[in-house]
């Protein structure tokens, strides 16, 4: 492939991967909020929401659909930076792969459109090394974006402290320091912690994004493969992804979606709890992944593991339906102009 030809693919997989995070990002943000502050709950107290649902209520009921979009910026740049880098290493992987087994004996030279069809496992390491790449993007996001989300679970237990009472006194609003944005907690960020602040909890979001995006990719490439099978056994005319039905993109993108969750969502977890850990507790000394990952073991057992898991593939299967069906059909509306 030539250089011009190299640069055109690299600018569509970062355009229509941007395109497609972004707007699943919307959709789905709620459940993350929700999500990170079920994860977030400490072990050694008493739990704030019995669970999701009542999370939710508590949110909307005290802080309306602003609290449930807070923190909101963070994601969708970090959403436009994910899918973007995702997409983008994902493909060149693949073209790596290819590139270095085409004079290997045995090696199958079964060609779709300009690539040759990957196998299973080379499909998994491709999308394994585009989610390890993905992950130090996300790690500065994601700790901005999860302490933003639990600044009014702090907010509310300074006021509850100052009253002795319940939290909702509103006289006693001043006494507690409003809510940071995402360029204020950047900045006391690095004042305090450097530069290397940024990325706490980076072995979690590696560990969560290698295998998470192994079988995100993995899954969504079977499942879609097995639809263009059975619809290329019909027609003569070869087809594209791109040419499948809406519901069969969807389907795909979902079946994704919740493989990529539920295979290391622990990972998860021990990274949300690491990220506010310092924001719920800040009297007491940091957790690396480890020691955080036997404190959630050992207060609230496989159940604080998985905290939060339902409702992350609740929302995580329609939102990845919805990445792969708009990535795919940007791809065969104007895939043509990146040529």
């Amino acid at each position: 492939m030539s250089d011009d030809g190299a640069k055109a693919n690299a600018a569509r997989d970062i355009t229509f991967g941007s395109i497609a995070g972004m707007i699943s990002k919307v959709f789905e943000h709620p459940f993350d909020l929700v999500k990170v502050r079920l994860q977030s709950q400490p072990g050694d107290a008493p739990a704030s929401f019995s669970g999701p649902l009542d999370c939710f209520k508590q949110t909307y009921g005290k802080e309306g659909w602003r609290g449930l979009y807070r923190g909101l910026s963070m994601p969708v740049i970090g959403a436009m930076a994910e899918n973007a880098t995702l997409f983008l290493v994902y493909n060149k992987c693949q073209d790596a792969i290819v590139a270095a087994s085409s004079s290997s004996p045995g090696v199958s030279e079964k060609v779709l459109g300009k690539r040759r069809e990957l196998s299973t496992p080379e499909l998994a390491l491709a999308a394994g090394a585009a989610g390890a790449c993905a992950s130090f993007i996300l790690t500065p996001i994601e700790l901005i974006k999860c302490r933003m989300q639990v600044q009014m679970l702090v907010r509310e237990a300074g006021m509850s402290a100052s009253t002795g009472g319940p939290a909702s006194s509103a006289r006693t609003l001043g006494t507690v320091a409003p809510p940071e944005g995402p360029l204020s907690l950047i900045f006391s960020t690095l004042r305090t912690q450097g530069i290397r602040g940024l990325w706490l909890g980076q072995l979690g979001t590696l560990f969560r994004e290698t295998g998470g995006s192994a079988a995100w990719f993995t899954t969504y490439e079977l499942v879609s493969g097995w639809f263009l099978s059975r619809r290329q056994a019909m027609v003569a005319t070869p087809l594209v992804k791109s040419d499948l039905p809406t519901w069969q993109l969807m389907a795909s993108g979902a079946a994704a979606g919740a493989a990529y969750n539920v295979i290391l969502f622990p990972a998860d977890s021990v990274k949300s709890s690491i990220q506010t850990w310092a924001e719920l507790h800040p009297d007491k000394p940091r957790l690396g992944f480890l020691a955080m990952g036997q404190k959630i073991w050992k207060t609230k057992g496989i159940k604080g593991l998985y905290a939060g898991c339902g409702m992350t593939v609740l929302r995580s299967a329609p939102s990845s339906a919805m990445i792969f069906f708009i990535y795919e059909t940007l791809q065969g509306r104007f895939g043509r102009y990146f040529d």
